[in-house]
């Protein structure tokens, strides 16, 4: 038993030399995106009235202002944009541990055609139906924002005099959703505070090319999954809802060794 623990423990100790923070890179870039359908349950009181109903399989956009890279240059965060600051964990640059942040928008479509069930007032209805914008318009638009920790691993598929010039990446990781929800709900408005609502997972996987030395360009693609517990809602009511997410994202970033 004594002669198991002793190489367990050497083992252990083996791994952790391997980790050697080696430098961090930071990153700024822009996304699109695309979502799945989404139940949308709804829960807040109106102006005395009590609002409890779901709307089923609604479809949502997101609204990515690419346009604002040129019309507003100086405002960078106009777009749907994306962050990160990674830290090496080896000397090859192959591993690292990255804090990930995802500003994405997310909008329902107005005047669908949707399932609708539930309680306004002492209605209670079960029915096909649509709401005009002033009945029911659901946004988040300041935005979805998705926070993760993410593992990451890089692949070398070229280099040039020993330095990686090229490589294969992914990402996969988990965190929480933050979002500034914007609702109208029976002729009442509410742009919401920031909250954290829920959580988030995602897979990421693409490509880094280096520019030089430091500087570099990734493009990647990234399916994930976000849950709104307790969204805020209209008359300090609450949402819930989940989707699946599609984005693709482009990036550049830096190198900074220690």
């Amino acid at each position: 038993m004594a002669a198991i623990l002793t190489g367990v423990s050497l083992s252990c100790s083996a791994q952790k030399k391997k980790i050697h923070l080696d430098g961090l890179y930071i990153q700024w870039g822009y996304n699109t995106e695309w979502y799945t359908r989404s139940n949308i349950h709804f829960n807040s009181v109106v102006n005395g009235v009590n609002h409890n109903f779901t709307i089923y399989r609604a479809k949502a956009h997101d609204r990515n202002d690419m346009d604002g890279i040129y019309k507003k240059p100086l405002d960078f965060s106009v777009p749907q944009y994306n962050y990160r600051i990674g830290f090496y964990l080896n000397k090859s640059h192959t591993r690292a541990i990255e804090f990930n942040y995802d500003h994405t928008k997310y909008i329902v479509y107005d005047d669908q055609r949707l399932r609708v069930r539930g309680n306004i007032g002492n209605d209670y209805f079960d029915k096909d139906t649509s709401f005009a914008y002033n009945e029911l318009h659901f946004e988040h638009t300041n935005g979805a924002n998705f926070y993760q920790i993410n593992y990451v691993e890089q692949i070398p598929v070229k280099k040039v005099h020993g330095r990686t010039v090229f490589s294969a990446i992914w990402k996969l990781g988990a965190g929480i959703v933050f979002p500034k929800t914007d609702i109208m709900l029976s002729n009442y408005r509410v742009d919401n505070r920031f909250h954290v609502a829920g959580y988030c997972l995602g897979a990421e996987g693409g490509a880094r090319y280096y520019l030089g030395k430091r500087l570099f360009l990734e493009a990647t693609g990234k399916a994930g999954f976000a849950n709104y517990l307790n969204a805020l809602g209209a008359g300090n009511g609450r949402v819930n809802h989940h989707f699946g997410y599609f984005e693709v994202i482009g990036l550049l970033g830096y190198d900074i060794r220690f």
